[in-house]
C-alpha cells in the first residue's frame, strides 16, 4: 500500500511540477539593496536587481524642493524617527520615479533598501509588508505610475496596507507611490453632485471622500509639474556635458532644444534627457 500510495504520489507531483514557480534567488540584504517582488498563486518572492543607473539626486535639477523633502523624511525614516508614506503626483516626465530610484544611489550606504512592486501585484501587497516586518533592515517598497479604475483588489490592499488594519505597516517599511493622478482614482463630474455647501463650508459628497480616502493616506504629497524654459534648458545643458563632456552645450544645441521641446509639446526632465541623448549621439557620429 505505501509503495502504491509513492507512486500516486509521484505521478501526481510530475504533472504539477511545472506549474510551480521556480525557486527564488534569496536576497541578502547585506550585498544587495534594491529587488522586485513577484506574485505568484502560492503567495510571492523577492528577486535581487542591479540598481538600474547611477543617477543621484544631484544630476535631478529644478526639483530641488521635492528633492529636499523626500530626502529629509527617508533620512528620518532610517533614523527610526517618525516619517510618512510619500506620494509623488504630478505631469508625465516631471522626476517622479527618478527621484525615488535616485534614493538608492544616494542613501543605500546609509542603510536603505528599495523594493518596487508592480501595480498587477499590489494585491499580495499585505504579504510582502508582513515578510518585511521583522527584518532588521528598513524599506522603502516603491509602487511606480498608480492610477486605479475602481475598487479593485489592488486598491483595496494599498489602502489596508496603509492604515486600514489592527496591525498597521511594519515600523520598518514606508511606502512611496508615483502617479499622474493625485487622488489616483479617475475623478468625473458626476462625483462632484453629492457635494453640498453647509453655511460656508463645502461637505463632499461619499463618491468624493472615497476618492480622498486613498492619496489622504499619505502623509507626503509632492507635486511635480513641467519646467518653464529657463529650468529646461539648465537640465538640457547638465546632460549634454555629461554625456558629451566640457564644450558638448553651445548656442546650436540650445536652438535645438526649444525645437526639439516644442515638437514634444512640453518641457520636462524627461524631454530633456532624451534631447541631450538625441544631440551628444548625433554629433559624436
Amino acid at each position: 500500500m505505501d509503495a502504491e500510495l509513492t507512486q500516486r504520489l509521484t505521478r501526481l507531483l510530475d504533472h504539477v511540477e511545472h506549474w510551480l514557480p521556480p525557486a527564488p534567488t534569496p536576497v541578502d540584504w547585506e550585498t544587495h539593496t534594491a529587488a522586485l517582488w513577484q506574485r505568484h498563486p502560492l503567495g510571492g518572492h523577492l528577486v535581487p536587481v542591479p540598481v538600474r543607473d547611477t543617477t543621484t539626486l544631484d544630476d535631478l535639477l529644478g526639483i530641488e524642493r521635492q528633492k529636499k523633502a523626500l530626502v529629509d523624511n527617508t533620512r528620518a525614516f532610517l533614523k527610526g524617527l517618525p516619517a510618512n508614506h510619500a506620494l509623488l503626483w504630478g505631469s508625465r516626465g516631471s522626476g517622479k520615479s527618478s527621484v525615488v530610484r535616485a534614493l538608492i544611489n544616494t542613501l543605500g550606504h546609509e542603510g536603505l533598501r528599495l523594493i518596487q512592486v508592480d501595480r498587477h501585484d499590489l494585491a499580495s501587497l499585505p504579504r510582502l509588508v508582513e515578510t518585511l516586518r521583522h527584518a532588521p533592515q528598513r524599506f522603502v517598497v516603491y509602487c511606480d505610475d498608480l492610477s486605479f479604475e475602481g475598487n479593485d483588489d489592488a486598491y483595496k490592499a494599498l489602502k489596508s496596507v496603509l492604515d486600514g488594519t489592527l496591525t498597521g505597516p511594519p515600523e520598518n517599511v514606508l511606502i512611496y507611490a508615483t502617479s499622474n493622478r493625485r487622488h489616483l482614482l479617475p475623478e468625473s463630474m458626476a462625483d462632484n453632485e453629492g457635494s453640498r455647501l453647509v453655511g460656508e463650508e463645502l461637505h463632499h459628497g461619499d463618491a468624493v471622500e472615497e476618492k480622498i480616502s486613498l492619496s489622504d493616506r499619505f502623509g507626503l504629497w509632492l507635486g511635480f509639474h513641467p519646467f518653464d524654459q529657463a529650468t529646461y534648458l539648465e537640465v538640457c545643458a547638465h546632460w549634454v556635458t555629461s554625456l558629451g563632456g566640457e564644450g558638448a552645450w553651445e548656442e546650436a544645441a540650445r536652438e535645438e532644444a526649444v525645437r526639439f521641446a516644442t515638437l514634444r509639446g512640453g518641457r520636462s526632465g524627461r524631454t530633456a534627457w532624451q534631447f541631450a541623448a538625441q544631440w551628444v549621439g548625433r554629433r559624436g557620429l
